[in-house]
This record gives C-alpha cells, structure tokens and sequence, in this order.
C-alpha cells in the first residue's frame, strides 16, 4: 500500500467524520464503508502479507481490548445483578452450544479439514460483536434491558471462547493442548480485572476529587491501564479478553460519574482503530476470503449467522420469561466481527497455510454479518419497538441523532440539560435518579462497541 492509498484511508476516516449522521440515517455503518472502501484499496498495490496480516491481528486485538473495557464501564453493577440470569443463559448454555452445533456442522461440511480445525470454526465464530447491529444499540426506542443484553453477551463472549480457540490452534498443530489451563486462565482474568478495575478506579476518583488529575491527560491515563490489564494478565497466564471486560465493570462503578469523560475518550481512540482494523481487513483478507470461497464456504457461512446462532440463543432463553419476538430478536443480533478476526488472524500465525481454509470460513461469515447486520438493523429495531408497545421518541421518528432523545421529556419537550457524560466534578456522589433493575426503561442510550463503530449518536463531553 503506496503513500497515496494510505492518504486515501485518511481521507476515508476524515469523511466518516464529516457525513456519518446522514450516512447513518441511510443505514450505511461504518464496518460496511469501510470493509468497501479497503476492498477498492486492494486493487492498487499491496504491501508483504505477513506484515498486513500482523497489522490486522495486532489493531483488532488492541480495538477489541478498548471497545471491551469502554463498553463495560457503562454497565451498572446493580442491572448487571438484576439481569444475570440471562447473561447465564446466553453465555452459559447458549455459547456452548453455538460452539459445539458449529462444529459439528463444520466437520460435517469440510470432513479433510479433522476435528481441531472444526473446533477452531465453530469456537471463532461464536462470539459476537454488538457494534455491527449499530443502531440497535444505539435507538432508545429499543429498550435499554434488550441492548444491556446484547452488550454484555458481546462483551464476555470473546473471553470465554478464547480458550477454546487455543485449544483448537494447539490440537491442530499437535501441541500440547490447554484444556487443563482454560479455567485456571478465566479465573485469573476476572481476578485480575476486578482488582485493576477498583485500584484504578478508586485512584482515579481520588485524584480527579483532589485536583492531582489533568482534564486533558486523564483520557489517555484510561486508554492506557485498559492495555495494561490485557497485557498484564497475558503475562500472570489469565484471559486478557475477561479481564478488560470486567476491569471496566468495575472502574466504572469505582471511578463515580466522571469516569464517562474519561471512558468517552477511549471509545474515541477505539472508533479511529476499529475504522483503520475494517479498511485493513477489507484491503487484505477480503480478496484472499474471495478467492478462497466455494459453495460449501458459502453455505456454512449463510448457516453460522442463522441456524448455528439463532437455534441455541433462542433454546436458552426458552423459560426466560421473555416474549418470544423478543427471543428471535436477540437471537438474530448475534453479528460475527472484531473477535473473530483476532481468532482467525491467531490461526493464521499458529497454522500457517494449514488454517487456510478455516480462515476462509471465518472471514466469509465476518463479511456477510457487516452487511447482514449493519442492513437490518435499524428496520428490525424499529418493528421491534412498534410490536413491543415502546414508543418512539422524537429523536427517532425525525431522524435526529438518539443523543437528542436521552433529553426529550415524556410530554416531547427538550430539556435543558445537555447530552454528553456527566460532569467530571466530584461535587455529587449523587446518581441519576433511580430506575428500577433491569427495567426497559428507553431512556438511555447503551453504546455499542466502539463509538465511532456505529452510528454517530455519541455523547459530547461538556465543559464543567
């Protein structure tokens, strides 16, 4: 890729921020442009493909880490209680049983490949990337317990396949395997991300308190311990996926509301990277996906982001309660993203050309969800919220941005209060006002992952 085609990028991500309000309107995400505007890239010149396919792995893993740590920081430790026996069900019945119905598919369907290989297929493409059905987490009118839901099984998902992911790399290059590890490495995770999490936290509410913390360095401090968690748990032997993940649960809680400035930093920085991550993926491994793609891959592909999702979601959230339009919505936003591609990229690195066709599985399936989902998500959230009696705000209906919405009051008036996270000033310990656990009260907007991964109904930071 020659200095103009990397101007070329640039330009891309400089006109993202000029018209992602009226491309989002039109339901063009950015995962959609982007893979696009890569995939013309690929035309040009291109540079040794072991460094591209590194680049890929490398700016995935750290955007997943961001986006993880961001997401979860706007998760509510008391609505997480509330609502754990669904994130149990999703994770611990339905996870398992995407892995294993997309294995057994996958051994069915490319025999030659063996049984570590079709492990590697079903277990990458189990978790799920929640930024893909963008607008559903980003419309009010969808209620906020469905979008938490999605959130979380998106955010702990990645974590929990990883080991599996492992496994399937270390079986099919006849090493020794880590199924012995895989629980010892969640644990160390969790631990690892709770203690980060409030150390972190606490420090950084004591220091913004006190005046020790500059406003235009405390963003960057953040950015920076969300690495440090994935990468310190990498070196203790824990799952670094967890604990960034749980890391943000708890400096989130730890930090007080003026952690959303900070928080809101980093889901700046992880929407630049997760533009960068699509552009590279549509300019280096859509191309090989497409040469490597027959009627099989295609087949498989089509079965992964319907019957290998949406059969095992929907059985474990059968006696859940939940209405079953409800069941087939959550079921159906299962996209395959950010995660998938660090798994297929691990292969790659693990396997070489062995992983080839595995990989030609997975990026096939990643590329049919950007569109699949990105396509569908704003009309199916609408007749969700038509057929679940939750009524459309204002924001929604005229096509302003669900940032105006979270300031519309019952009676359509505007209040005065601007969008944006909290101030940072420690005058209040005091919460918002409190709304019931795991209620669908709309009025919020639960970001999905990687802010500028979606449609552009962010928050602004407001001056204190």
């Amino acid at each position: 890729m020659n200095e103009a085609a990397v101007a070329m990028a640039l330009l891309a991500v400089f006109g993202w921020g000029l018209w992602s309000a009226r491309l989002g309107r039109a339901d063009l995400t950015a995962p959609i442009l982007f893979v696009s505007a890569g995939l013309l890239l690929s035309t040009g010149p291109m540079p040794d493909p072991e460094a591209t396919r590194e680049l890929v792995r490398l700016l995935a893993e750290i955007t997943l880490v961001w986006v993880l740590f961001a997401d979860a920081s706007r998760v509510g430790l008391p609505e997480f209680r509330a609502d754990l026996g669904l994130y149990a069900r999703l994770l611990g019945i339905g996870l398992p049983l995407t892995i294993a119905v997309g294995t057994l598919l996958a051994a069915v369907f490319f025999g030659e490949l063996g049984f570590w290989l079709a492990l590697l297929i079903g277990a990458a493409l189990a978790p799920t990337d929640a930024a893909l059905g963008a607008a559903v987490m980003s419309d009010p009118s969808v209620p906020e317990r469905i979008r938490r839901t999605l959130n979380v099984e998106s955010g702990l998902n990645d974590g929990i396949a990883t080991p599996v992911v492992t496994l399937a790399i270390a079986g099919a290059a006849a090493t020794s395997g880590s199924s012995h590890t895989a629980i010892g490495e969640l644990a160390i995770g969790v631990a690892a991300g709770v203690g980060a999490g409030l150390v972190g936290g606490r420090a950084m509410r004591t220091a913004r308190a006190r005046g020790w913390a500059s406003e235009d360095f405390a963003g960057p401090g953040v950015l920076a311990l969300a690495l440090a968690v994935y990468t310190g748990t990498h070196w203790l032997g824990g799952n670094g996926f967890v604990a960034a993940f749980v890391a943000g649960i708890v400096f989130g809680a730890a930090a007080g509301r003026g952690s959303a400035r900070e928080v809101f930093y980093v889901e700046q920085t992880a929407g630049l990277a997760s533009l960068l991550t699509w552009l590279i993926f549509g300019a280096a491994a859509v191309p090989i996906v497409i040469a490597n793609t027959d009627w099989l891959v295609l087949g498989y592909a089509l079965l992964s982001l319907t019957v290998i999702r949406m059969l095992p979601a929907a059985l474990s959230l059968i006696g859940s309660g939940l209405p079953l339009r409800t069941i087939a919505f959550i079921s159906w936003f299962g996209p395959r993203g950010l995660a998938s591609i660090v798994f297929a990229m691990l292969a790659v690195e693990g396997l070489g050309p062995q992983a080839d066709r595995a990989v030609a599985v997975i990026g096939l399936t990643v590329l049919f969800s950007v569109f699949a989902h990105g396509l569908t998500a704003k009309p199916l959230a609408a007749r969700f919220a038509q057929h679940s009696g939750q009524p459309a705000t204002p924001a929604t209906a005229t096509g302003a941005t669900p940032a105006a919405a979270i300031s519309a009051t019952p009676s359509g008036a505007t209040s005065t209060t601007p969008a944006g996270p909290p101030d940072s000033r420690e005058d209040a310990t005091a919460s918002p006002a409190p709304q019931p656990a795991g209620s669908d009260h709309p009025d919020s907007v639960l970001p999905a992952r990687g802010l500028l991964h979606r449609h552009p109904a962010h928050h602004r930071p407001t001056k204190p």
